[in-house]
């Protein structure tokens, strides 16, 4: 049985993309498969990584909760807003104190290469824009997509991973929310 982990990135609980994540989730359970769930927004945790990586910082509980979460799980879905072209400082945080060398990657002595840690997982970014998906990604760049499935997820090993634009939020209205929301729904019961 092929086991989810939703992670949502929004710091607000009342956003779409709380939304999207239970569209997510009750789409994978229609399908069968086992699914916990990460809300950054309810971790207590230092979001600052203070010492870089010259000192350790001990990991609060919620961390390592969430870390054994992304352990189990098969395929990882993320759900975030772009905000200023990039994730909340709350996700980019929680990326910072819990994707490290020794758990997620590990630098090879003597060498520019590394060892990936989280080989065999799968991912699925879906971002919610206020402009269309497709001027985020070749006006701007799709540099949050960018920092999370390149260097991040794939740097740690994880492939493949798939992206979903929703947008543009600010200007939809009920009907259209509910055609993202049924769309996301059907991608949970494909978990893609």
């Amino acid at each position: 049985m092929k086991k989810i982990v939703i992670i949502n990135g929004h710091p607000n609980k009342k956003s779409f993309n709380f939304g999207l994540a239970e569209a997510y989730k009750k789409g994978a359970l229609e399908s069968g498969v086992e699914v916990k769930e990460i809300v950054i927004a309810d971790l207590k945790f230092n979001p600052n990584l203070q010492f870089g990586y010259q000192k350790r910082m001990e990991l609060e509980p919620d961390l390592l909760e969430a870390w054994e979460k992304i352990e189990w799980a098969d395929h990882l879905v993320w759900i975030h807003p772009v905000w200023w072209g990039g994730l909340p400082a709350i996700t980019k945080g929680f990326i910072d104190r819990l994707f490290l060398p020794g758990m997620a990657f590990k630098y090879r002595e003597n060498s520019v290469w590394w060892d990936k840690l989280l080989k065999g997982k799968s991912a699925h970014i879906i971002t919610t824009l206020d402009q269309p998906g497709w001027y985020y990604r070749w006006v701007y760049g799709r540099p949050s997509v960018n920092q999370l499935k390149k260097s991040v997820l794939e740097f740690c090993g994880i492939k493949p991973v798939k992206v979903t634009y929703v947008g543009i939020v600010k200007t939809s209205d009920e009907v259209v929310r509910k055609k993202w929301l049924e769309k996301i729904q059907v991608l949970g019961q494909k978990q893609k």
